[in-house]
């Protein structure tokens, strides 16, 4: 992994680094869209740029990263580098996009700490940029293959189901016909959308239909103005212009929070909000697959009629030989849910059991704790964060 030498080297100037980590993610972008605005346009969250949300991430995961070579030489973090390489490879991002990176990020690393940047430090912060690069570059390749290599391909809209005021369901098959290739249930699927000032932009949605089907299915929450973030551009025009008989441009399925080989084990699948998504689609397979060890479903919303794929959460669960539900609604809570925010103090977790989290990053860091205090192992706790994974940049 880490040279010794590039090892010492980034241990010694990853504080300066970290400490000027935001205004060199700043500079970075600033630099690559002034001389690429293709990508702005066309690849990059426009909204998670002008929100700061894509910069905190790129800052958390490159200072994630060096700690980690520094800390451990001989490993890589496997699990952040899937995670970041599922979402390159459902954006379609290829090779010769890391030298432009590389050649924007330096400039900006160089701008910022002007003299520190020796030619030694210049070279150990390269290892460690190439490092990540290649590792990424190796994995998107694997499941480019994996996934066909087919690329963006167009998809009919067959049905359009209003799940509740702000989520809607687009259930499409490809155009022309054609197989539907499987994916693993709590995977999703990028969406490219041409915005009226023609931009493309990208979006990503977790299929939240059953695994197994000849249509897949998506579902959108339309994101609303607020004070952390501006109106969802894609997510809106889906909402407002998309019916059925469109035509939109999706990926093939890609993510790393998939249920992989639980092995009889007791599972709990924690959601809130439009993280409900892909725990339905979980829950959809383990129904279909007969599980019978202990699965644990909890839920949070702000009321039922808020509650998107309700009726899907509940049915699937019930399916199960071994299911208890827990729903926790702000207001409105019917018989059997509780008022309030989740809260698992109440909710018995088995011995073994293995997590799965998504829903707003504070709700996801609160139920990873309680977990962890229940003795549910962090290793057994799996989590997905729609956007930019911010976790590791807020510490």
């Amino acid at each position: 992994m880490l040279s010794e030498q590039s090892a010492a080297t980034v241990r010694a100037t990853l504080p300066a680094v970290g400490a000027a980590i935001g205004e060199i993610t700043e500079r970075f972008y600033a630099r690559l869209f002034d001389a690429h605005p293709d990508l702005l346009r066309n690849l990059f969250n426009r909204g998670n740029q002008a929100s700061g949300a894509q910069k905190q991430a790129l800052a958390g995961s490159i200072a994630a990263f060096a700690t980690h070579l520094v800390d451990h030489t001989d490993q890589r973090p496997d699990q952040m580098l899937q995670r970041i390489a599922h979402k390159h490879a459902s954006l379609g991002v290829v090779p010769e996009q890391y030298p432009v990176v590389h050649e924007h990020l330096f400039a900006a690393i160089a701008e910022v700490l002007g003299d520190a940047v020796t030619a030694e430090v210049a070279a150990a912060w390269t290892e460690v940029y190439w490092l990540m690069a290649n590792a990424l570059i190796a994995i998107e390749k694997r499941l480019y293959e994996e996934s066909g290599g087919q690329g963006w391909q167009p998809w009919e809209v067959v049905e359009r189901v209003e799940e509740t005021a702000d989520v809607v369901s687009f259930r499409v098959r490809p155009v022309g016909g054609g197989a539907v290739r499987e994916f693993r249930a709590g995977q999703y699927v990028s969406v490219r959308v041409e915005l009226a000032d023609g931009a493309r932009q990208i979006r990503q949605y977790s299929l939240s239909g059953a695994p197994g089907e000849s249509l897949r299915q998506f579902s959108v929450k339309r994101v609303r103005e607020e004070a952390s973030g501006p109106e969802g551009e894609v997510s809106n025009r889906l909402h407002a212009r998309v019916r059925v008989g469109d035509v939109l441009e999706l990926s093939e399925a890609y993510g790393d929070l998939v249920l992989g080989d639980v092995a009889g084990r007791p599972l709990l699948l924690a959601s809130a909000g439009i993280g409900v998504t892909p725990m339905v689609a979980m829950l959809a397979a383990l129904a279909a697959d007969g599980y019978e060890a202990p699965v644990t479903v909890v839920h949070g919303d702000r009321s039922p009629a808020d509650h998107a794929l309700r009726t899907d959460h509940a049915l699937y669960a019930d399916k199960l030989a071994d299911a208890s539900v827990h729903f926790f609604y702000e207001r409105d809570a019917a018989p059997g849910a509780r008022t309030g925010l989740v809260d698992l103090a109440d909710v018995a977790v088995a011995e073994g059991t293995r997590a799965y989290l998504c829903g707003p990053l504070p709700f996801m860091r609160a139920v990873r704790t309680q977990l962890i205090g229940k003795g549910v192992a962090p290793a057994d706790i799996h989590y997905e964060v729609f956007g930019p994974d911010l976790w590791l940049a807020q510490g």
